[in-house]
Order: C-alpha cells, then structure tokens, then sequence
C-alpha cells in the first residue's frame, strides 16, 4: 500500500526490519519476565538457588535483536522489491 503511494524501497524495507525488531524485542522482553518469574517461584518453592543475571538478561536481549534482524531482512528486501500492483492484488 505504501510503495502505491510514493513510498520509496528503502522506507518500505527499514519499516519492515523496525517492525521485525520491535515484536522480537517484545518476545524477548515477555520471555525475560517469565523467566524471572520462574526463578523467584523456584527459589521460594525450593532451596534451589535460582537468580536472574544481567548477563543472562543482555545476552537474551542481543539473541532476541539478532534473530529479528536476521529473520526480518528477507521478508523486507522483499516486501522493497515488490511491484505495487502485485502487492495490492495479493490475497
């Protein structure tokens, strides 16, 4: 619908790779407060010493950032790349 408009490849690509890295960064985000909250019911249920770290909390985060980079750039450089009139008229 944008490129129908006027919109260029580049700004049709950069909102899909933005759109891809937010709900990765949401997953992550949800992920990293389930987890947390696992930890502290372990460790209250259980003499387990559970914890959450912040280096386990940052490397999740970077995971979580990579993967929609990753997983995003093709559907973007694709969704740049198509004709406006397929792009409308695909069901």
């Amino acid at each position: 619908m944008r490129k129908a408009i006027g919109a260029r490849r580049r700004d049709v690509t950069s909102q899909f790779l933005i759109e891809s890295v937010i709900l990765t960064a949401l997953g992550g985000a949800l992920g990293i407060g389930g987890g947390a909250g696992i930890a502290l019911l372990v460790r209250v249920a259980t003499p387990l010493p559970a914890a959450t770290t912040p280096g386990a909390v940052g490397l999740a985060v970077g995971f979580s950032l990579i993967t929609g980079i990753v997983f995003g750039v093709y559907p973007a450089l694709r969704a740049g790349r198509l004709n406006p009139i397929q792009a409308l008229s695909y069901e």
